[in-house]
């Protein structure tokens, strides 16, 4: 099941483990069964202190993993490649001893959960945002034996999908009713889960620079900052922006290949190292010049002052604004085709753009889905030729412009779409399973209008040194006027924004 490269990974990791693994079998006839019995015993031919046995589990096929110490139930309905395969080797090594990372505020929460708690994440192997859920999830299981997991894979289990009408992952369910879905982080996760704590940030204070956002620009304006020797942080509800949401990055010098969160990973590596205080799990709300400082207030009330601030608050997914959009998100609405497109399997889909992420997503859903809708409202298709002639190849997709999309259709989910023809004014319909929306992103700014200057678009108006209008207050990234939209542009920006507060400060 598992090639020799893998072995040979895993086998190193496998060293690791301090205490024994006993992985308990769950399975039948089918042929899933047989796949996960040989993935299972692929792993404990790799160590000495991983042993199967069979039992009895709520999923088949299934396993369970249960260390020598008291804890929770963890469990994995599927066979945990791709990019659960991280996910699985965390929990093994978790349950054979090795301690989880995480903060210490963190393992209180969840030590304080004193209630039967039981958790099933609905994944699919391809989502990049999933595993950051199951480990999670994985982790309280470890620290608390009132909370148990499941990991379920959708692909082998789409009954399950099905019945509880599951079209975009990850899906968080407890006691099998449905929770929360989508992108989250264990901060995020113990507030839906554990009692909310106020965060201690009495020693939160005096900073030269104090960057609001944590994508590339602001982790670059950190480093710049503090290589300057200046004292520096960073206010951000989570460490790496939309970058954490792309799959494949292959446009940063000297990188040939990456994944959006391995990137980050590295680069807050990189940041942590040089001294900045990464703050995150709060929100930004406001700000206000006092004296000679600035405070950045929090939407607990809690301040935070420096003597300058860099505005990197990036962009989000920018909606259609029609009816429907809202009530069928995450029941047939969905943005990220590598997360959500293999629960379209077999389905007829919409892509609604026809620009680059909207014709990059459509190849991608041209190879899963039994067809392919695409709808751009100009004339013609803004995306790359390159791009447009891939697509062409693809026998199950249909292309068409000069749509205007007005409504979303279907009741408890999303059955299809109404759009109006340019040309002709002709109101038609599609029936579909599943509508992804990629018209672009919109800057996260709208807590900066009437303070700082910004476009017509809601973009941060800045300078060439990166300075807005204010005084002391610069800014970068995706949030600015910039022309054009990248990591690497939003990194320069965010070299520039912390070397012209430099500038700023030296002056003072």
């Amino acid at each position: 099941m598992l090639d020799s490269k893998l072995k040979d990974q895993l086998k190193a990791y496998l060293r690791m483990l301090k205490s024994n693994v006993t992985i308990g079998l769950s399975i039948n006839e089918d042929e899933n069964s047989k796949k996960l019995k040989s993935f299972v015993e692929d792993v404990e031919s790799l160590s000495d202190k991983i042993k199967i046995k069979e039992e009895n589990l709520n999923f088949t096929p299934a396993f369970s993993l249960n260390g020598e110490f008291e804890h929770g139930k963890i469990v994995f309905a599927g066979i945990p490649l791709g990019h659960e395969f991280e996910s699985f080797v965390l929990a093994l090594l978790q349950v054979g001893g090795i301690e989880p990372k995480i903060s210490n505020e963190e393992k209180e929460r969840i030590k304080s959960i004193k209630e039967k708690r039981n958790f099933e994440t609905i994944v699919s192997l391809s989502c990049h945002n999933c595993p950051e859920v199951v480990q999670a999830f994985n982790i309280m299981a470890v620290l608390n034996k009132n909370i148990s997991h499941t990991m379920i894979e959708g692909s082998i289990n789409q009954d399950i999908c099905e019945q509880r009408d599951v079209m975009a992952v990850p899906a968080i369910f407890e006691n099998g009713e449905f929770l929360d879905g989508g992108k989250k982080t264990m901060a995020s996760l113990l507030d839906l889960v554990a009692e909310k704590v106020q965060k201690d940030l009495s020693n939160f204070k005096d900073y030269d620079i104090l960057i609001v956002g944590a994508g590339p620009s602001s982790a670059t304006a950190a480093i710049y900052g503090a290589r300057k020797g200046l004292k520096v942080a960073i206010v951000a509800d989570e460490f790496g922006g939309q970058v954490n949401e792309t799959l494949d990055i292959e446009n940063i010098t000297g990188i040939l290949k990456t994944e959006g969160p391995k990137y980050m990973l590295s680069v807050k590596n990189q940041v942590e190292n040089l001294g900045v205080d990464i703050i995150e799990g709060v929100k930004a709300v406001d700000f206000e010049k006092k004296d000679d400082e600035f405070n950045i207030i929090l939407e607990d009330g809690a301040k935070i002052n420096s003597k300058s601030l860099i505005f990197a608050t990036g962009t989000r997914w920018r909606l259609l604004g029609i009816d429907g959009e809202e009530k069928f998100k995450n029941k047939g609405v969905a943005f990220c085709t590598h997360c959500d497109g293999p629960l379209f399997k077999g389905k007829d889909v919409a892509v609604v753009g026809g620009g680059n992420s909207g014709i990059e997503a459509a190849i991608d859903l041209a190879s899963i889905t039994k067809t392919v809708t695409v709808l751009e409202f100009l004339p013609e298709l803004k995306a790359d030729k390159i791009l447009q002639t891939k697509l062409e190849s693809f026998q199950n997709v249909k292309v068409i412009t000069s749509a205007q999309t007005t409504k979303l259709l279907g009741d408890k989910k999303l059955t299809g779409l109404e759009y109006i023809d340019r040309n002709t004014k002709e109101e038609k319909t599609i029936d579909l399973a599943g509508v992804f929306i990629q018209i672009g992103q919109i800057p996260n700014t709208e807590w900066l209008e009437g303070k700082i200057k910004l476009t017509d678009r809601g973009e941060i108006e800045v300078e060439k040194d990166g300075s807005t209008n204010i005084e002391g207050i610069f800014a970068a990234g995706d949030a600015i006027n910039s022309v054009y939209k990248q990591i690497i542009i939003a990194a320069g920006s965010g070299a520039t924004a912390a070397l012209s507060a430099f500038n700023y400060l030296i002056r003072k």
